[in-house]
């Protein structure tokens, strides 16, 4: 499996270089220039509607409502966290001159006027719980590029990326709303602007704090890190899994939300190796063995809900291997499904011509190529399999 590994990497790379890294997003509707010039656009119910068209249908309609390709500051970090994996595992000047690169890119496109670094999204995003304007500071990005910089950090023993990973921490410390907090536990919000508690950004935002505490041995933003995995735990159901969140709104649980829950645990719970890993590391399992038997059919089709077949998702199956690659710590063979859900997507969601589908649904494929939500994720899910294939 090795070289179609190595082919269906090296094709994907260059149909994204070849597009600059930039393209469409699921949720890039709302910068259609057609909706912007009509008053739709300030109703709520008609930026979910007019988002969930352009997410679901198997045509694309972008070109005709004028939305423009764009370059995603989630989407850059990922595709630098793929090339840092393969600079790990080549040693070459060329991998290590385009993650730099990336790296480069992703620094300039930071936000201003903030308490540190963050980046935003380059779409206006109407979620269930609230409507951030494009170019909103948010914690998801922003945990993604602190990983990035952290990766980096470590990859070239770089002191500057250290640096600019630390000045992420002011942005989460500083700028974002904290929710439930008490001298243990704590939920950061998604943005500045709202004051939603949700698990897994929460959790990113924790983990980027530990991270980059256990780079710059500061206790503190350990305490900060295990402070919002303290909170996770406590909202962990007696299934092992987590809601979206814990209002009644968020009830759903889903497969790659799931994924981010377990890979920050699992981060936040290596860097601190605190006294309380014992109780990180049951909920841990217990969480993992839910969304191992759960979400995945035995021939790897990764199932978007638990309790539903359809859709299934590349983004979901690219960050269950990612995190699967990192889970091997509690179970051995979890590379083992990471194999099997890859063998899937090349089968079931890669085009020939170098790029994978959003999703194949009951009765079709929505073969749109998404830049951030595909292209990157599975560049990365590729590079971490090569990369541990070495080893």
């Amino acid at each position: 499996m090795n070289d179609e590994l190595e082919h269906a990497y090296e094709s994907l790379v260059a149909w994204c270089r070849e597009r600059g890294y930039a393209g469409y997003d699921p949720f890039d509707a709302l910068n259609s220039r057609l909706f912007q010039a009509t008053p739709l656009k300030n109703y709520r119910a008609a930026r979910i509607i007019w988002t969930q068209l352009f997410k679901r249908s198997p045509i694309s309609f972008r070109k005709i409502a004028l939305v423009p390709a764009g370059k995603n500051a989630k989407g850059t970090a990922l595709f630098a966290l793929a090339a840092l994996s393969t600079f790990r595992r080549t040693r070459t000047k060329e991998a290590e001159a385009e993650a730099r690169a990336l790296l480069d890119a992703l620094w300039a496109a930071r936000l201003e006027g903030l308490s540190g670094a963050a980046w935003g999204y380059n779409f206006d995003w109407q979620s269930r719980a609230f409507f951030a304007p494009r170019g909103t500071p948010t914690i998801v990005p922003t945990a993604f590029a602190a990983r990035a910089l952290i990766e980096a950090a470590l990859a070239f023993n770089d002191e500057d990326y250290t640096t600019r990973a630390r000045s992420v921490c002011e942005f989460i410390l500083r700028d974002l709303q904290r929710e439930d907090e008490t001298e243990r536990e704590v939920c950061f919000s998604y943005t500045p602007l709202d004051r939603s508690r949700i698990f897994n950004a929460s959790l990113l935002a924790g983990e980027t704090l530990a991270s980059v505490g256990a780079l710059t041995s500061e206790p503190e933003l350990l305490e900060w890190g295990m402070k919002t995995a303290r909170y996770a735990v406590r909202h962990q159901r007696a299934d092992g899994s987590w809601a979206y969140g814990p209002e009644r709104r968020h009830a759903w649980v889903d497969n790659f939300h799931t994924a981010f829950v377990l890979l920050s645990l699992t981060r936040i719970k290596a860097a601190c190796g605190s006294s309380e890993s014992d109780d990180l590391t049951n909920a841990i399992r217990q969480g993992y063995e839910f969304w191992r038997t759960r979400f995945f059919v035995a021939d790897g089709w990764p199932k978007y809900y638990h309790d539903k077949l359809y859709p299934a998702d590349v983004h979901s199956a690219a960050a269950a291997i990612v995190a699967l690659l990192e889970l091997e710590s509690i179970d051995r063979d979890a590379p083992v499904l990471a194999e099997k859900i890859t063998a899937w997507a090349l089968h079931h969601l890669y085009d020939a011509r170098g790029f994978f589908y959003y999703q194949r649904r009951r009765f079709y494929t929505v073969r749109t190529p998404y830049i951030r939500w595909a292209q990157s994720w599975m560049l990365y899910a590729l590079a971490r399999l090569l990369e541990k294939g070495k080893h």
